[in-house]
């Protein structure tokens, strides 16, 4: 029996008004722009239902989540010593030699390793879980509960940070970390996969659709404009992430000044940071709209269902050739990105000594221009109708100069404070020079916070409708769980150099090579035309 899920116009008794606009045919020219039906009797997307969607962004900014990474290594370091000097010695002494290990296994490990260690595993439960359950999200409503579910799981693992409060439970930060990570990153994925269907049920889009199929307007025209659409509420949810971000920083910054000699006070942090996510994100689960996939074929049961819908797609990958080269170049880019995220973190907290203030101020420095960065790529490709590709084009140079900037830390840290600082004497008085640090907080903001909307666009773009958690399962999976690959390669260089700065040689060379592939093998509008006749070909097997 076929594990593919209807759509769901054939998953229903057949209605004179819904009209299926395309008719797939093995010998159609490969010219023809495909345009997805859709359901009318889906319902169209309300204010508040939009609204409480993007809240959910602006409480799930993903501070807490650095936060607990900060808080895991600060403790890991506490409770290691510097093995220069041996056991009993301390790494945060004014003598340490800059190095610091922890008990491992028979032998020790740097902390650093171990963070990244902690990645690795991150990524493999990821694995795990996303290519299992991750297409079973597409049947019923179990996305949606799904999504519940993991968000849930994800504020207890940061409420229950407020028993880090000693070195020698560095073991139990690092599970929480972990737990931590790898829910929160779920939840993106899952919270993702919704904006594709949310974009074809806005008012808007349906005006559009009714103009497309009595032919007022061109399939060219509605696909530019229906892009345009997913762009926009993209766009929109990353400025609310980053709004979110601000105010918690804000907020944060409200404890930590006053209580800067109070030793709970990192942990209250996480607890206030968790809390606005709570107070905002619940409500996308009241005003959800219930927009129900099929039902589960018979036969198949959740838990495998997943699998084998992968097996199928990448059975079938010649039909989607530029879904499947974007997915397999994003491996390698999101590999890159996100271990240089990780890795300039650990450098970031080696700076500035595990300062949950300093990383308070350098956030706000990420998020104030993200905010401002994203807004000003919508308004310039909405008034100039720049197709998302291109847009995205501009933010991957950015992710390619980011481990380029690290690399010059190999040999100057100088660097950062001469075109980067400004932020250090307009917005706060840090006494030490934040270099490196500040530029890579900078150039993020300007250049990263597009990036991530424009791939989650390029995904959108690239998915057969009605396939969009699977095929966003995989791109998280790939946006994630790849990066098995870059910490246990950055940590065996780190290990062998005891240089932080050396693995970005590595980083540098893997983000060039995946975004030059995206940029010359990837044709968005033939490949969305793809993904429609794949999935009305899957969807006319099943009826």
């Amino acid at each position: 029996m076929s594990t593919i899920p209807p759509s769901e116009d054939l998953a229903r008794p057949f209605h004179a008004d819904v009209k299926q606009v395309v008719d797939i045919r093995s010998d159609l020219d490969a010219n023809h722009i495909a345009i997805s039906s859709i359901s009318l009797d889906e319902p169209l997307v309300t204010r508040r239902e939009l609204l409480s969607y993007y809240l959910y962004s602006n409480g799930g900014n993903g501070v807490g989540l650095g936060y607990t990474q900060t808080l895991f290594q600060g403790l890991a370091t506490a409770a290691g010593y510097d093995p220069v000097v041996g056991p009993g010695s301390s790494c945060l002494a004014t003598t340490a030699s800059g190095q610091c290990v922890v008990p491992w296994g028979s032998g020790t490990k740097s902390v650093s390793s171990v963070v990244l260690t902690a990645d690795g595993i991150s990524f493999g439960i990821m694995t795990v879980i996303l290519t299992t359950i991750g297409s079973a999200a597409d049947y019923g409503t179990f996305g949606r509960w799904l999504l519940f579910a993991i968000t849930v799981v994800c504020w207890a693992a940061q409420y229950a940070c407020m028993t880090l409060t000693t070195p020698n439970r560095w073991v139990l930060a690092m599970i929480l970390s972990i737990i931590s990570f790898v829910s929160y990153s779920i939840t993106l994925v899952f919270y993702a996969a919704l904006f594709p269907r949310l974009a074809r049920n806005t008012p808007r889009v349906r005006q559009l659709r009714e103009k497309y199929e009595t032919g007022e307007i061109s399939p060219e025209v509605y696909d530019q404009e229906e892009s345009l659409e997913k762009n926009r509420i993209t766009d929109i949810f990353t400025v609310h992430s980053n709004v979110g971000f601000v105010t918690t920083l804000l907020l944060n910054l409200a404890l930590l000044l006053p209580m800067a000699n109070n030793p709970k006070v990192d942990n209250y942090v996480i607890v206030v940071v968790n809390t606005y996510w709570v107070v905002l994100g619940i409500w996308w689960f009241v005003f959800q709209e219930s927009r129900p996939g099929p039902k589960l074929p018979k036969g198949e049961h959740y838990l495998t269902i997943g699998w084998k819908q992968i097996w199928a797609a990448l059975k079938t990958y010649k039909h989607l050739p530029y879904t499947f080269v974007y997915l397999s170049s994003y491996f390698l880019l999101a590999d890159g990105l996100n271990t240089t995220g990780t890795l300039v973190g650990i450098c970031q907290n080696d700076k500035f000594s595990f300062s949950f203030l300093q990383n308070t101020y350098l956030g706000l420095s990420q998020a104030i221009t993200s905010t401002i960065s994203t807004l000003a790529f919508w308004y310039i490709q909405k008034y100039w109708k720049i197709s998302t590709k291109k847009m995205f084009v501009v933010t991957n140079v950015v992710t390619i100069l980011i481990p380029l900037w690290g690399m010059i830390g190999i040999w100057t840290e100088k660097l950062g404070s001469v075109s980067f600082d400004l932020f250090h004497d307009i917005i706060i008085p840090l006494r030490s020079a934040l270099g490196s640090t500040t530029a890579y907080n900078v150039m993020f903001g300007l250049f990263q916070a597009p990036y991530y909307a424009y791939s989650l666009t390029m995904m959108a773009e690239l998915s057969p409708p009605g396939f969009e958690n699977m095929f966003f399962g995989l791109f998280g999976l790939f946006n994630r769980a790849s990066s098995m690959v870059g910490p246990n390669v950055i940590q065996v260089i780190i290990d062998k150099t005891g240089n932080n700065w050396q693995g970005f040689p590595f980083l540098f060379a893997m983000c060039t090579i995946a975004s030059v592939v995206i940029w010359f093998g990837v044709d968005v509008t033939k490949g969305r035309s793809d993904a429609v006749r794949w999935a009305a070909e899957q969807r006319r097997h099943i009826h």
